[in-house]
């Protein structure tokens, strides 16, 4: 950590005032400046107290749980002490303990509510409805809201839409306090903004900073508002909040190479987060357009070849059998300029306002095509939910997963040569060695005592194991190794 300058109160109030007026420090005294103009200077620096004050009880803290099976010790005082135990000094639960011998009768399995993550969000409404990121409930089998004044709700999940990163949840109240939804498209870059959220479980930790930018196409379908307001794990899905006090985005993401925060943050859009939301609230889903079309962006160069005065507009790179787009005409090579009347600038434009159309309505579409512009309509369909893919990425999972549980990958280079003699690293756990107490970014050393080299070997071994046997690992986390016995799961 670099070490921190610190000034005397008089010293910083001057330097304050000179540099507001002439932009630099000119080296006069330290009572050179009169203590009504330095007070002034300070005083023209935005206060956000009032403004905190105003909104501050509407942003919750979120927290989520998972069950999880969990072996019960047949003595009570025992099992709870080397509980503590394996948490203290090895930093995980207890693993799964073996049957227990003949004559005395195995407890069955409990589940156990275990701590999954922490999130922010917000009151929308008196009643009860809370807004915040899909990725803080993802997952979670329960989620809980706490408000500033220590009470804390069970939350009912209304719906979560991954591709815009959204999440509604309910929480029973009544005279509730709410926030102010603001208009995120009146934004400008340069304008004061905060963010209260819960960075690293802190509550209602208040961060300030300013727009940076309106737009950054950083996600399929909307583009996202750039700040530099201090943003960290357990701020997502808190409020950016304007001087007047009206929420005008949501915290999602953050650019990094660390993890933590380096100067830039991006927040969803009100304006499009209340379309969701509202959708979600509705029907608990979101439905989108399609036309079945990928897309490319459209290169000056590109724009030159083909006779555009300009690069705009998105290139038709691919067509899907079937779909509205071959059904109505588009070809290979096609630039769509236009959408139902809106202009397409760039090709990231195009999914988002086709995914704001009604399924079954009729558009228009101006093409560029072989040098000249052409009208057509088209039909927009449908696109497939989220549980669609997420079944599809289950299912993905599941072959991917050994019978354990288990999927591995091969060690970085930093890890072997830190590990010489091989192993591997737990991308997923679940089933088995989830409820073992293993957990993504644990290596893998040895299987039933023989030494893991890769994730080719990893796999072999695992084919040849004993199905209805349980297995041992020695798994290192943190510089601390340990056996693991997984005992696998009855279908």
């Amino acid at each position: 950590m670099k070490t921190k300058k610190l000034f005397p109160l008089e010293k910083l109030i001057s330097t304050i005032a000179i540099s507001a007026c002439v932009g630099f420090v000119a080296p006069l005294a330290v009572n050179a400046i009169p203590v009504a103009q330095a007070a002034s200077a300070v005083t023209g620096l935005p206060d956000f107290t009032e403004l905190v004050e105003k909104t501050g009880p509407a942003v919750v803290n979120i927290r989520t749980t998972e069950k999880m099976q969990q072996a019960q010790g047949m003595n009570g005082m025992e099992d709870e002490q080397m509980q503590e135990f394996f948490r203290r000094f090895f930093g995980m639960p207890i693993p799964k303990q073996a049957p227990a011998p003949k004559g005395r009768k195995q407890v069955p399995q409990q589940e156990e509510e275990v701590p999954r993550g922490v999130g922010s969000g917000f009151i929308i409404s008196q009643d009860g409805y809370v807004l915040t990121n899909a990725h803080v409930i993802d997952g979670a089998t329960d989620v809980y809201v706490k408000l500033t004044d220590k009470r804390e709700f069970k939350a009912k999940v209304i719906g979560s839409d991954k591709r815009t990163d959204v999440a509604v949840l309910k929480i029973e109240g009544t005279k509730l306090p709410k926030l102010t939804i603001g208009d995120s498209d009146k934004i400008k870059a340069g304008e004061w903004v905060i963010a209260i959220g819960s960075p690293f479980d802190l509550d209602n930790t208040v961060t300030a900073g300013i727009i940076s930018a309106k737009a950054r196409d950083t996600g399929d379908y909307l583009p996202l508002i750039q700040t530099d307001v201090a943003v960290n794990p357990g701020n997502s899905g808190g409020p950016l909040i304007n001087m007047r006090g009206e929420v005008v985005g949501i915290n999602s993401q953050i650019y990094s190479r660390s993890g933590g925060y380096m100067g830039i943050s991006f927040a969803i859009p009100i304006d499009e987060a209340m379309r969701v939301a509202d959708q979600l609230k509705g029907t608990g889903k979101v439905t989108r357009g399609r036309i079945g079309v990928q897309i490319g962006e459209v290169s000056k160069d590109v724009a030159d070849s083909i006779g555009l005065q300009k690069a705009q507009g998105a290139l038709v790179v691919r067509i899907e059998a079937g779909t509205p787009a071959e059904k109505a005409g588009l070809q290979d090579g096609d630039v769509i300029l236009k959408f139902n009347g809106q202009a397409v600038e760039k090709s990231t434009d195009l999914p988002r306002i086709v995914g704001a159309t009604k399924p079954g309505s009729k558009a228009t579409m101006t093409v560029w095509r072989k040098g000249a512009i052409r009208e057509m309509t088209i039909t927009v369909a449908e696109m497939e939910q989220d549980k669609v893919a997420q079944k599809a990425e289950k299912k993905a999972k599941k072959e991917q997963t050994n019978f354990l549980g288990l999927a591995v990958g091969d060690l970085s280079d930093a890890q072997k040569k830190e590990l010489p003699a091989g192993g591997v690293v737990i991308e997923s756990a679940d089933g088995a060695a989830a409820a073992a107490g293993l957990m993504q970014g644990d290596i893998i050393l040895t299987l039933n005592n023989v030494d893991v080299k890769d994730a080719k070997q990893f796999t072999s071994m695992v084919a040849k194991l004993d199905t209805k046997k349980t297995a041992v690992v020695l798994v290192r986390r943190e510089n601390i190794s340990q056996f693991i016995p997984i005992k696998p799961q009855a279908k």
